[in-house]
C-alpha cells in the first residue's frame, strides 16, 4: 500500500475514507495491474523478514496483519514459510483468494484485536498497515484504544520470544509516539529502525518488536548488516542490547554481597519506575529517600 512516490505528495489515504471503504474493487484491481506495487510490496516484505531474523532454513509460522491481496503472503509462501493473513478490506481478500494464495485469510478489523491463540505465531509481519489504527472513523472509535487493543492481542499471540516487523507510514512525530508507546505498554521491547531516512523518495519507517525475552528475538549480527546495509539505526524508542547471565546471583545475609534486599535496592527500584514511564504511567520522582531503609521504629 504504497502512497505518494517522487517529489508530490498524495491525500494520505486514510484521510479519504476507511480502509474498508477506500481498499474498493478498483482500488483492489491496481495490486494486480501495477507492476510497480507489486515490486514495492515485495521489497517492503522481504525486509520485515529480515528484521524478524528468522532461524536459517527454518519454516515458521506467520501472521500478515492487513495482507491485503496477498501480494506480502507470497514473499512468505517463496521463503517456505505458512502464514495467516488478516484484512480489514473484502475487496483485497476477494482478489486475494481469486489469486488462490497459499496462506489462510480472515476478514478483520486489527483495531479490535487479533483474535488468535495464545503463543500460536512465530513472528508478525505488517506492510503499509498500521497508520490506519490511528484514524477514528466512528464516534465511539479512539486511536488510542484501537492501538492499545492490537498490540495487546498481537504480544498475546505471539510466541515468546517471537518478533513482529510492522512497517507504516507514519503522519508525523507524535503519531510515530503514539504508536511505539502503545506497543512498549502491551508489554513489547524495541523501537523504530528508519531505512534512508535523508531520502524523501525511499524512506521507510518499521516498528521491530520482540514479545518477552528469548534466544533468537535479540539483533544479531545479520540483523545489525541488514541495517548497516542501508545506513540506518534504531532510533524512537529503541532498547540497548542488554546481555544476560546463565545463573543468577543471590543476595542476603548469607551472601557475601550486599545484605538489602534484591527487590528494594535502589538501582533496581529505579529501574522499576523508569520501565513504568516508558509505559506512560505516572511515577513519583526519585529522592534522596529512594530505596533507603527505613528505620523500624517510625
Amino acid at each position: 500500500r504504497e502512497w505518494g512516490g517522487g517529489g508530490t505528495r498524495m491525500s494520505r489515504p486514510e484521510h479519504v475514507a476507511p480502509p474498508e471503504v477506500f481498499y474498493n474493487d478498483a482500488e483492489a484491481e491496481k495490486y494486480l495491474s501495477s507492476s510497480r506495487m507489486v515490486n514495492v510490496q515485495t521489497q517492503l516484505t522481504e525486509r520485515c523478514l529480515e528484521l524478524l531474523v528468522l532461524p536459517e532454513g527454518a519454516s515458521c509460522f506467520l501472521l500478515d496483519v492487513g495482507c491485503g491481496t496477498g501480494l506480502s503472503g507470497d514473499v512468505l509462501s517463496e521463503h517456505g514459510h505458512h502464514w495467516v493473513g488478516a484484512d480489514i478490506s473484502a475487496a483485497m481478500l476477494d482478489v486475494a483468494l481469486a489469486r488462490d494464495v497459499e496462506g489462510d485469510l480472515f476478514e478483520a478489523d486489527a483495531g479490535n484485536g487479533m483474535f488468535f491463540r495464545a503463543g500460536s505465531f512465530d513472528g508478525a509481519i505488517s506492510v503499509s498497515a498500521l497508520q490506519w489504527l490511528c484514524n477514528a472513523d466512528e464516534t465511539d472509535a479512539s486511536p488510542r484504544r484501537r492501538l492499545h487493543r492490537f498490540f495487546e492481542s498481537l504480544y498475546a499471540c505471539l510466541r515468546r520470544g517471537a518478533r513482529a516487523a510492522l512497517q507504516f507510514y507514519p503522519e508525523n512525530a507524535t503519531q510515530m509516539e503514539l504508536i511505539t508507546a502503545a506497543a512498549m505498554r502491551a508489554g513489547f521491547s524495541g523501537g523504530i529502525i528508519v531505512d534512508f531516512p535523508h531520502s524523501t523518495r525511499a524512506k521507510k519507517v518499521y516498528l521491530v518488536l520482540t514479545a518477552g525475552v528469548g534466544t533468537g528475538a535479540r539483533v544479531g549480527a545479520a540483523g545489525a548488516a541488514n541495517m548497516s546495509a542501508r545506513g540506518d539505526r534504531l532510533s524512537v524508542g529503541g532498547q540497548q542490547e542488554v546481555g544476560y547471565t546463565s545463573r543468577r546471583e543471590r543476595i542476603g545475609k548469607n551472601s557475601k554481597g550486599p545484605s538489602l534486599s534484591l527487590k528494594k535496592s535502589k538501582s533496581i527500584i529505579q529501574a522499576r519506575k523508569e520501565r513504568e514511564r516508558r509505559r506512560g504511567r505516572e511515577v513519583r520522582p526519585d529522592s534522596r529517600y529512594t530505596g533507603r531503609k527505613r528505620s523500624k521504629q517510625f
